[in-house]
């Protein structure tokens, strides 16, 4: 059977494509189930194919939410219609020349809990397009009209629904109702997450959008002072780029749970997960630094509406979601927002200077501590970020480097020089703007060597040359970023020091468990020298028991580098004795701190990075 143009070919011409409608529904919330029908005007009478996504943007990795479809079957014109299964993903129907209408009806079985795919129970519902809505060859271009029905469940009757997808009908005053939404094409069905439950709601304006914070689950959060930072962050991110902001509402849907993190972007909204210990609670004094976490994971996802979102890499310009789409630009795009995520919050006056500094030398260290980056480069872990970052194993510390964190260090670096560079004239800033004018708002993909272009443009002849020539030489390799040097005419020191003045056997234990089990060995080390691998499970030190991390580090801190000690440890069910010399502990605690002694240009160099 001869399948249907690829899904590529229906954005050519002007034809006007009628719209492939979506219905779904609660089936059953006690066995995850959703119930969904897709109705296809006009099918391709050489066969009509259909498919679920095998990926959700912004999260690089193959998921295969096809598996979780349960049961699938076709009508055409309302009779029975063979549906033939053409690879994990694909199916064809069999539909006949003349016909009119052909509906695919089907269930998705929903009990992931991540903002990737899709989760439903007797307390809330939420999904991903891309876990629940197939794409039809050669009609994801038509636009899609979704009805969304209000569950018939007792158990779920106070449920109400948000999203930022549009209603076909103008968005209701609450923002939360069940029913019809309209939108352009099969790119943004996907890219509006729902949440429905019985959530709390809070509503603030920034620049002049409406923006919705929706809580899922038990919560004490004092909805005022989230709103009030949130209100901050959003409008200097708004001001960046330059108002009017690119969404004309957006929504976090968050999950409240007793522990989890996570965030992924969407166009106008963000779907979120968070400890109940993040949020801010009524009294609460200072900024405690779960919430400020929470903070930093609320601004890094908002810093998307612009970045990856809309300023996207020429390779997911249109996204194939049926396989890998690569490009060694994840530092940017990635690493990039990793900078600004936390740069708001003291540019907007959500954290002060000292805590600024104090996140920033977190993510040095992060960086430091791992060989993979004497390895691997961000453009190559951008690249690679399908097989090794999203499948990181237990040699992930000595075989790859963060994206994100050592990207937003480039990020840094690239700031302070341009910032030195022109005399606080030009800053990074200057090359986001010019990325949003040239890329954003024309829907142009950025090339692969689009942010070297954009940072010459910038600055100029000289230094916007010699910038991107070590910019590129910063992302194509694996030398360590000369951060004390780029810091010190901002007025601001870099030292390192060690963690701990224990000594270290070069391992990283597992967390829980109640036992201490080896999750890393790193590389050089007394661990890996002596031969104590990855899921050894440490059972004695010079003869006395180790009952957990805690004592291990216990026993640890009353010994000295270059003591010989013998570990006892379980690989597998075979006892094995090891020998090995303690080593010091690596200086790689990183500290930042403002210079008592900076003069008045580094002070305004500073004031012009930091806002203060």
């Amino acid at each position: 059977m001869s399948p249907a143009p690829a899904a590529s070919d229906d954005r050519q011409g002007a034809v006007t494509l009628p719209p492939v409608e979506y219905r779904i529904r609660v089936a059953d919330p006690g066995a995850h189930l959703f119930a969904l029908e897709c109705v296809v005007p006009e099918p391709d009478p050489r066969g009509q194919v259909v498919s679920l996504p095998a990926w959700i943007p912004g999260s690089y990795m193959i998921r295969e939410f096809a598996r979780n479809i349960v049961g699938i079957a076709a009508l055409a014109d309302g009779e029975p219609c063979a549906l033939d299964k053409l690879d994990k993903h694909s199916w064809c129907a069999a539909v006949k020349p003349g016909t009119r209408k052909l509906v695919l009806q089907y269930q998705v079985y929903a009990w992931d809990l991540s903002v990737r795919s899709a989760h439903l129970d007797t307390t809330h519902g939420f999904f991903n397009g891309t876990s629940v809505f197939l794409a039809v060859a050669g009609r994801t271009g038509a636009p899609c009209i979704v009805t969304i029905e209000r569950p018939e469940d007792d158990r779920c009757r106070k449920w109400k629904l948000i999203t930022a997808m549009p209603p076909e009908h103008g968005r209701a005053a609450d923002g939360c109702r069940f029913g019809r939404f309209r939108v352009s094409d099969y790119d943004e069905l996907v890219d509006h997450p729902v949440e429905m439950g019985d959530f709390t709601l809070a509503r603030f304006e920034a620049a002049g959008v409406v923006h919705d914070v929706a809580l899922s689950g038990r919560h004490g959060c004092d909805l005022d002072r989230l709103c009030a930072d949130l209100r901050r962050i959003c409008e200097w991110q708004i001001a960046l780029f330059g108002a009017p902001a690119p969404v004309d509402y957006y929504a976090f849907l968050t999950l409240v749970v007793g522990d989890g993190y996570g965030g992924l972007e969407h166009r106008a909204s963000t779907a979120l997960i968070c400890s109940r210990a993040d949020l801010p609670w009524k009294g609460m004094e200072g900024l405690p630094e779960a919430y400020r976490s929470f903070l930093g994971l609320c601004s890094h996802e908002y810093f998307h509406t612009w970045n990856v979102k809309r300023i996207k890499p020429a390779a997911f310009t249109p996204y194939d979601l049926t396989r890998e789409n690569h490009t060694r630009l994840l530092w940017a795009f990635e690493g990039f927002t990793s900078y600004y995520d936390d740069l708001a919050l003291v540019r907007s006056g959500v954290i002060g200077v000292d805590d600024y500094l104090e996140l920033l030398g977190k993510t040095m260290s992060n960086v430091m501590r791992g060989s993979g980056r004497l390895k691997q480069s961000v453009a190559e872990s951008s690249f690679d970020a399908w097989t090794k970052y999203y499948r990181q194993d237990e040699n992930a510390p000595n075989a790859i480097v963060s994206y994100y964190a050592k990207g937003a260090l480039i990020a840094l670096a690239l700031d302070l020089q341009l910032r030195a560079g022109s005399a606080g004239r030009t800053s990074l800033d200057d090359v986001m703007r010019l990325l949003w004018q040239r890329h954003g708002l024309s829907g142009l993909g950025v090339p692969e060597d689009g942010i070297y272009a954009a940072v010459r443009d910038v600055a100029g002849e000289g230094l916007g040359r010699r910038l991107a020539r070590w910019l590129q030489k910063a992302v194509e390799g694996c030398d360590d970023l000369p951060l004390a040097r780029l810091l010190k005419p901002v007025g601001v020191t870099l030292e390192a020091a060690q963690a701990s003045p224990a000594p270290v056997l070069g391992i990283k234990l597992a967390a829980g468990g109640g036992e201490a089990k080896v999750a890393n060995v790193f590389d050089a080390g007394p661990a890996q020298r002596a031969g104590v691998s990855a899921g050894d499970v440490l059972v004695a030190l010079d003869g006395l028991r180790i009952a957990s991390a805690k004592s291990l580090e216990d026993m640890l801190s009353r010994r000295r580098a270059g003591d010989e000690v013998s570990v006892h440890v379980f690989r597998r069910d075979e006892l094995m004795n090891f020998r090995l010399l303690l080593a010091e502990a690596p200086a790689d605690k990183y500290g930042l701190k403002l210079s008592e002694r900076a003069p008045a240009g580094a002070r305004a160099l500073r004031k012009g990075w930091l806002g203060r």
